[in-house]
């Protein structure tokens, strides 16, 4: 059983930047696949970014690529989001995600380790 624990969202202007943070703990996380997704006025459990188990190969929503980067510290048993450019349509809970057999995916369905979510919320 892995546990995920996201820290990191707040309140920022449009245009700032932020850096999610999810550190797991319970399981091999050197052998899970990491995503983050998140939950919007618009849209629910949104993909957002994932990562695979080495932390070289990555893939993002077209509503994020340019602007945000997922990355993984093997060592810390920790992914983090780190967000540029915010827009106030970037406002959202992040929930960060593991999925077992370590490749990325952009579907909800394919993790099945949640944390419980940060906020973050971006001003105009």
């Amino acid at each position: 059983q892995v546990q995920l624990v996201e820290s990191g969202g707040g309140l920022v202007q449009a245009g700032g930047s932020l850096r999610l943070s999810c550190v797991a703990s319970g399981g091999t996380f050197s052998t899970v696949g990491m995503a983050w997704f998140r939950h919007t006025d618009w849209k629910q459990r949104e993909f957002v970014a994932t990562i695979n188990h080495r932390g070289d190969n990555t893939s993002y929503s077209d509503s994020v690529k340019g602007r945000f980067t997922i990355s993984r510290d093997n060592a810390k048993n920790t992914v983090y989001l780190q967000m540029n450019s915010l827009k106030v349509e970037d406002t959202g809970v992040y929930y960060c995600a593991a999925r077992r057999g370590g490749e990325i995916s952009r579907v909800a369905w394919g993790f099945q380790y949640w944390g419980q979510g940060t906020q973050v919320t971006v001003s105009s």
